[in-house]
Parts: C-alpha cells; structure tokens; sequence
C-alpha cells in the first residue's frame, strides 16, 4: 500500500461525506430528503451511492489510488466483504479513514477541528480493519497568522497522534477558494507546514490535502520533501472541469475529488449510463494527476 501510495499515477476518491454533508451528496445524486425518514436511512442510501461507485468496472487502482472512507462506510460491507478489504482485495484500491469530528466555530479566521474524542479506539478498529491512513479537515478562511499557526499546531499534534498507531495521516487544512486573500493565506500556510515538518520524528512521513494554490507549483517544496508521503488536492467548490484544469499546472500534485468526482451521476441513471459517466470522469481526473501531465 505504501509503495503504491508514495508513487503510483492516479488519484484518491473522496468517498467520506459525513452527517453535515450526506443529504446535500443525495440530493446532487438526485436522491432527496423525503427518501428517508431517520439517520440510519439516510446512511443506507449514501451507502448505496459508494457501493455502486466502488463495483463499478472504472473503479480500479489502475487509476484510483486509494479512496477515503467514512466510519460508517468502514463499518458496512460491499458484496457482503468489508468495505476497506473489499477495496484493496478486490480493487486494487488503498483505503483511508476520515477521523475528524467536524469544524468548531470560527476564530481568527480559521476554523479548528472539533475534539476527536475516542480516536485511539478508532485508529484501533481501523488497524484492525485494513486501513492504512486518515484524514482530516479544518478550513482557513482568511491569510490571519494566528489563526493559520494554530490549524497547523493542530494537524500535526493530531498526526502524531495517529502515526503513533502506524496509520498515515494525510492533514488537511483547506484554504477557501472563494476569499480575497487566498494567495497570501496559502504563502502562510506552506511556510508553517515547513516548520512543523522539521519537527517530525525520524522516519514518519505524513500526506497532506491542500486546495490548489493561487499560484502553480506553489506547494513543490512539500511534494518534494522527503518526509510528505503525498501531496493531494481537493475540488473545493470548483467545477470537475475548472479542478482538472488548474490542477494541471502543478507538477506532483494530484487530486482527492469528492463532489467533483461524483459530478454527472444520478441514482436514476441505468448501470450502463452509469458505469459510462464514471468511467469518463475518472479518466479524465486520472489525466489531471498523471505524474507526466504535459504529455496528455
């Protein structure tokens, strides 16, 4: 799983959309909140979205790397095999872990993480279960220097936590993509990473999902860096189209889509219709992240 996640071409599937984000995930499935009457059935139905995206033909790790997990997705079978070995045994696909409890109230132009109460008990079932890393996510809405300190101070207090049961963490501090200072907020953010990196134990390496920066290639040095396993982008808002595109410009860096790789799919299509979109999406995701991008 390491070596394939160090180097191979491909992408990560961001397959973790959580309590907050599932009844908008359904309804751009054309699934709406009338289709369920409780939590369980709403989870049920998200299930059955992941489902049909993980059999279906495209989903291999010939182009998806790895994928990102929600508990509950962690927690259910696929074809009646746990999810995590379904996807890795019968895939090819390495499987991730989402861990974080969603986003405390703003302050200082961030917002932090909420306190991931139990998470050595969930690292735990998540060794036990095949998983191989987590991620992690809080939001940068302004180029404050407190504030941006203190989501990195963050990450990586967690990340260590999560190293420590032999899982790699992949942090995740999203800048917006729709504020003014966007560009400076990432300068920030790249220059606090660098520090926290000098402090990590000898031989751990961590991953890291970043919005795609302003400027291309900025994030280089940390694709570079021998102790980032991965760098990786999300869509954060933008269009599948707009998100391959600017990804493009930055060498390295490859994506971690989670609406824009579900973009296009209905619960109403038929298989074919279906496996046919996914299989289009996902190439041209794939094409986005190769690592000789120039050539296609």
């Amino acid at each position: 799983m390491a070596t394939q996640v160090a180097g191979k071409d491909g992408f990560i599937a961001a397959l973790d959309q959580s309590g907050g984000s599932t009844p908008k995930a359904l309804k751009l499935y054309g699934v709406s909140e009338d289709a369920w009457s409780n939590e369980d059935g709403m989870y049920d139905l998200i299930h059955q979205m992941r489902s049909r995206i993980i059999t279906s033909p495209a989903f291999t790790g010939d182009k998806v790397m790895g994928a990102i997990l929600f508990e509950q997705t962690m927690d259910r079978t696929v074809e009646g095999v746990p999810t995590a070995q379904y996807l890795w045994e019968k895939r090819g696909v390495v499987p991730f872990l989402k861990v974080d409890k969603g986003l405390a109230d703003g302050k200082d132009g961030v917002k932090l993480m909420k306190p991931i109460a139990g998470l050595d008990e969930l690292l735990k079932r998540a060794v036990a279960k095949g998983i191989f890393g987590t991620k992690m996510r809080s939001v940068i809405d302004a180029a404050d220097a407190t504030g941006i300190k203190a989501i990195v101070d963050q990450q990586f207090e967690v990340g260590r936590q999560i190293l420590a049961h032999g899982l790699v963490p992949i942090l995740e501090p999203e800048v917006t993509i729709s504020i003014a200072d966007k560009a400076q907020a990432e300068e920030m953010l790249l220059a606090e990473i660098r520090k926290h990196l000098d402090d990590l134990p000898a031989g751990e390496k961590v991953m890291l999902k970043v919005t795609i920066p302003t400027k291309p290639n900025l994030y280089k040095p940390l694709i570079d860096d021998p102790r980032v396993m991965r760098v990786v982008a999300l869509s954060g808002g933008y269009t599948r189209d707009e998100a391959n595109a600017k990804l493009r410009e930055n060498d390295g860096l490859i994506a971690s889509f989670s609406r824009a790789l579900t973009e296009g799919l209905s619960a109403g299509q038929s298989d074919a219709d279906f496996n046919a979109t996914l299989a289009a999406t996902i190439d041209s995701i794939f094409q986005a992240s190769r690592a000789d991008k120039a050539a296609v």
